[in-house]
């Protein structure tokens, strides 16, 4: 399975967002799933990307020209490719994976996510949206999404395929539900 992770080019504030990225690479390698991810060396990028090669994994990395250059790009991904734009960059980590797992981040991270969640909705595909819910980091969002299907913007059958998780065995356990479908 290819598992597209979104998350910050930062490590953020808190020591434990790096370790369970590192667990959460080294899960991805040792299932024997392929990281796509955004192609970056730094921040939880970095981390996440690394400990999947550490694993022996397959890293596929989706970058914009833009960045490519700017030292951010990690060489030595198992595949990368080189976008013109940003949204082609989402389109192609988007059609390349099978499931989708979003880290806390930041503005980027969030709209990645929402995009795979709105394209859910709208039954544009059947795979896992699955918010890392490190330290309770996605409750504001699952708040706002209660108030959504409260207020009769969404209903929990739009929902069906989000998942907040608060651990690797959770995000285990829902990777391993959709590989056998």
């Amino acid at each position: 399975m290819k598992i597209a992770v979104y998350c910050g080019s930062t490590f953020g504030n808190d020591p434990e967002m790096m370790r369970l990225t590192q667990e959460l690479g080294k899960m991805i390698a040792e299932g024997g799933h392929s990281l796509v991810y955004g192609g970056g060396k730094i921040g939880l990028m970095g981390v996440v990307s690394q400990a999947v090669l550490d694993g022996g994994g397959e890293v596929i990395g989706v970058i914009p020209e833009f960045l490519n250059g700017q030292d951010r790009r990690r060489d030595n991904c198992t595949h990368m490719t080189v976008t013109r734009s940003m949204a082609e960059r989402k389109t192609l980590m988007e059609e390349l994976a099978d499931a989708y797992i979003a880290l806390p981040g930041g503005a980027g991270t969030l709209e990645e996510i929402s995009e795979v969640i709105s394209l859910s909705k709208l039954n544009r595909h059947q795979k896992p949206c699955i918010l890392f819910d490190i330290h309770e980091f996605y409750q504001p969002l699952k708040q706002m999404m209660d108030r959504m299907i409260e207020d009769d913007f969404l209903s929990k059958e739009d929902l069906r395929r989000v998942y907040f998780a608060d651990s690797i065995e959770k995000i285990r356990k829902i990777i391993n539900e959709y590989e056998k479908d």
